[in-house]
């Protein structure tokens, strides 16, 4: 069964940093595709980051520059640093997998969800 756990939100001033961790477990190789996506009261989520199989990357444009995905195959664990951070980037973070995805960042490609993180940003 693939579980995942999200670890290291918090509350930060605007132009802070922060790193989210997401523990991955049940596969059986490290070839599967992981996503961030965040989601705010009364808003859709939204995909912010994915890796894919191959380990390309994808980013919503609203965080490129700004925030960095990555995948430690050893430990397992999925990373999202997000520097930078504005008011806007306010909201529950969920870290998602799937064995396969052909849109990294459509969050209904995905199977199995963590529980959520969430990263407040104080102006």
């Amino acid at each position: 069964q693939v579980q995942l756990v999200e670890s290291g939100g918090g509350s930060v001033q605007a132009g802070g940093s922060l790193r989210l961790s997401c523990v991955v477990s049940g596969y059986t190789d490290s070839r599967y595709c992981v996503g961030w996506f965040r989601q705010s009261p009364g808003k859709e989520r939204e995909g912010v980051a994915a890796i894919d199989r191959d380990g390309s990357t994808s980013y919503a444009d609203s965080v490129k520059d700004r925030f960095t995905i990555s995948k430690d195959n050893a430990k397992n664990t999925l990373y999202l640093q997000m520097n930078s951070l504005k008011p806007e980037d306010t909201a529950m973070y969920y870290c998602a997998s799937d064995l396969w995805v052909d849109a990294g960042l459509a969050a209904n490609e995905y199977m199995y969800w963590g529980q959520g993180t969430q990263v407040t940003v104080s102006s």
